[in-house]
Order: C-alpha cells, then sequence, then structure tokens
C-alpha cells in the first residue's frame, strides 16, 4: 500500500511541478547568519500578505533565533487550522535542514498564487519555519566536513539534542529541577513548544539518511525499542516522509562505511532501538507539549558540499510537504461551554493513547490512523463527555463538544 501511495504521490506532484519557476544555480548556496537573515527577509517582502518573521529568543552569542511563519493569516492563530514546524541546524555543522527549510518557504510562497494544492494547504495550515536553532555553532563548522564534531554544539560547549528535560520527567523530576542546566536556546525552543499549538514537527539533522521517532531514550538508557503510546501514528508519519523521500527508504545500507552500514526498512527507525538519546527535543515535544514531533537524519554527511544542494533539494522537497500535510489527518473539533465560547486546556482522551490539550479559543487536533475511537472530553469544573468517531484516510473528522458546569 505505502509504495502504491509513494507513486501516486509523485505522480501528482510532479503534474504540478512543471509550474514552478526554476531556481538559479546561484540561490543553492550555504548561507551564514547573516546570508540566512537576508533570505528570510526576502522571502517576507516579496509576500508579505502571506509571510512574518519573528524571534523566538537569542543564541548564547547573542544571535536571534528568527522564525519565518507562512500562513493567509500571518500572526493570527486561525480557529481549527493546525500549526506545524520545522527545525533545522540544532547541532551547529549539520546544515543540509538549515538550506531546505529556507528553500521550503520560498517555494510555498512562490506558488501560493500558482498552485491550487499549495495554496490550500497553506490557506488551512499555520507553518512556522526555523532554519537555524544552532546560529553559534554554524559559524564554527567547515564546509565538507562528513562526520566531525567541529561546530556541533553551542557556544557554550553544550549539547543541545542533549540539554531537554524530556527524559527526566520520566523519572518524577518537577519542571524546575529538570530545567535548572538548559540552554538558552533550549529554553526559547521549550517555551515556543509549550505555549504553540503545534501538532506535527521535524527536527533536520545530518550524518544519517533515516526519519527517526519517539522515544529515543528508556529507562536505564538501553538500546531497545523504546514505543509511546501511538507508536502507530509515529510510525505512519515518519514513512510519510521516507517513503515521499527519494532515496530514504530505499534497500541496502543508508550511508555505506557509516555506522557500519546500517540499513532501516522503509527508512524509519526508533529513536531508542538505534541509539538512546537523553535529553532530546523530540521526546520534550510529545512528553510536554501536544506535538508529535520526529527527527531526520537528511545526508550522510553533516556538511555537504554547496554544489550537492540542489540534489539535496529535489530529494527532500515532496517529502517535506508530504509530512507537514499529516497534520490534517484524524480528529479535530471544538471544546465550548453552554454560552458558546471555546474552553482552553480541555483534555482530549482516548483509551492507551496520550492526552492533548485544547487550545485557547477551546480547538484541538489529533493525528489518528483509521479506525473507531471513544473520546472522552474533559475540562476543569465540567462533566465530562464521551463521543465515538469514526477516523477515515479522505479527511480529519470533526467533532463539536458542548461541556457543561
Amino acid at each position: 500500500m505505502w509504495k502504491v501511495f509513494q507513486i501516486c504521490f509523485l505522480l501528482i506532484t510532479a503534474a504540478y511541478s512543471a509550474s514552478v519557476a526554476s531556481s538559479s544555480s546561484n540561490d543553492f548556496v550555504h548561507h551564514n547568519y547573516d546570508a540566512m537573515i537576508a533570505f528570510m527577509e526576502k522571502v517576507r517582502s516579496d509576500y508579505p500578505h502571506i509571510t512574518r518573521m519573528y524571534s523566538i529568543g537569542k543564541s548564547v552569542q547573542g544571535r536571534s533565533l528568527m522564525v519565518l511563519e507562512i500562513s493567509d493569516n500571518p500572526g493570527i492563530h486561525e480557529v481549527g487550522e493546525p500549526e506545524v514546524k520545522y527545525v533545522g541546524n540544532m547541532h551547529g555543522n549539520e546544515v543540509i535542514g538549515r538550506e531546505l527549510i529556507l528553500h521550503l518557504s520560498r517555494y510555498l510562497c512562490k506558488n501560493y498564487e500558482k498552485d491550487a494544492e499549495i495554496r490550500r494547504f497553506i490557506d488551512n495550515t499555520r507553518i512556522h519555519l526555523l532554519p537555524s536553532m544552532n546560529p553559534d555553532g554554524y559559524e564554527r563548522a567547515i564546509e565538507g566536513d562528513a562526520q566531525g564534531v567541529r561546530g556541533r554544539r553551542n557556544a557554550n560547549n553544550i549539547d543541545l539534542n542533549r540539554n531537554f528535560p524530556d527524559f527526566v520527567y520520566r523519572y518524577g523530576r518537577t519542571a524546575e529541577e529538570s530545567s535548572k542546566n538548559a540552554e538558552p536556546e533550549t529554553r526559547a525552543l521549550m517555551n515556543w513548544i509549550v505555549r504553540s499549538p503545534f501538532v506535527i514537527s521535524a527536527n533536520l539533522h545530518g550524518g544519517s539518511l533515516v526519519a527517526n521517532y519517539p522515544y529515543d531514550t528508556n529507562p536505564g538508557s538501553v538500546r531497545r525499542y523504546s514505543a509511546t503510546n501511538d507508536d502507530d501514528v509515529f510510525r505512519f508519519i515518519s514513512k510519510s516522509y521516507s517513503l515521499t523521500h527519494r532515496r530514504m527508504a530505499k534497500s541496502g545500507p543508508a550511508c555505506p562505511h557509516q555506522r557500519d552500514g546500517e540499513s532501516f526498512k522503509d527508512g524509519i527507525t526508533n529513536g531508542a532501538n538505534w541509539y538512546p538519546v537523553n535529553g532530546g527535543m523530540q521526546d520534550f515535544n510529545y512528553k510536554r507539549s501536544n506535538c508529535f514531533e520526529i527527527t531526520l537524519e537528511l545526508s550522510c554527511v553533516k556538511y555537504p558540499l554547496a554544489k550537492e544542494i540542489r540534489s539535496f533539494w529535489e530529494d527532500n522537497k515532496y517529502a517535506m510537504l508530504n509530512f507537514l500535510k499529516q497534520a490534517h489527518r484524524g480528529v479535530k473539533g471544538v471544546v465550548r461551554d453552554e454560552k458558546g465560547s471555546g474552553i482552553p486546556n480541555a483534555r482530549i482522551m482516548i483509551e492507551d493513547r496520550k492526552t492533548v490539550t485544547t487550545a485557547k479559543d477551546g480547538d484541538f487536533w489529533r493525528i489518528l490512523l483509521p479506525g473507531t475511537y471513544t473520546i472522552r472530553v474533559e475540562a476543569e469544573g465540567y462533566e465530562p463527555v464521551e463521543k465515538t468517531v469514526t477516523v477515515t484516510n479522505e479527511k480529519p473528522s470533526e467533532i463539536s463538544v458542548t461541556l457543561r458546569r
């Protein structure tokens, strides 16, 4: 079924790709911090009606962590509209995700008026793009670095993907205790993740070629499969990327001569089953927010040569779109009180699955695979309500819930 899906998707995307204006070869270069900001500013100025730039914080050395938002109503959370994100360059010397996010931003904006599929996606999705989480590390990294570590860490010599508190929550510590040593970049991401109603996300890395999904760790930090309560969903959304990517799901070693020539069935892996990581960002997303995040390893070489960037873009562009579209899968709805006002922080509960909560206007999104589910909705001071909903592949199922005090 997945191979059929992949073929159909590529045929559809190929049909409208002809309408996309080709980019100059001069665009496929590595962008240092100033050039990256200039690129984002150019997209914002060229398409002011669908874009906004904002900062979520600063790095150790004072560089702003800038996000480019793409939406038909930038700066506004629209009721019923899911929010999605891509984060690149968490490890400063793993750079291809940074470039792909920049090119995705322009690709989406250039085609908003030209392509009905992209316009529909932008009109119904609020997209947040953070090309670089570790701009300080990037400035120290070296083009051509295959598997090195120069620039990997932030300016305080901390690995940001070992700096999140998620894994210690599972050992019973408080948020205050587990956040004491968070770096400024980590704190900025934590605050952004917790305050925003993100539904789906990917963290873009380099050094292998695989879609990696939670959990990244387990008690004892041993190498074994560590499944979340939504393992089926994570496997599905990971395949939505790997099977649309031009090379990720091919048989044989993902990166010959690296990691003993490891191969990954369908181009995906459970994080802890590959190798355990304590304090990773994808686990934090799942445990402390509504967001389903995976980690994408997109290049066998950490800092590829500039002449290879175009090829990476062709490998990934349809997969990047297809992955974000999974935010529109499952169930969505609004929880209101008897006066019709949305109820924030209501709990959307499904047995043996992660509980998600409503956003400030009472709306919610819950990624689920096809099937029939009993959903229990609870909020402080209200009588709970249960509803049965059937999920299909065609479009998200919608429910409206009224809670009475």
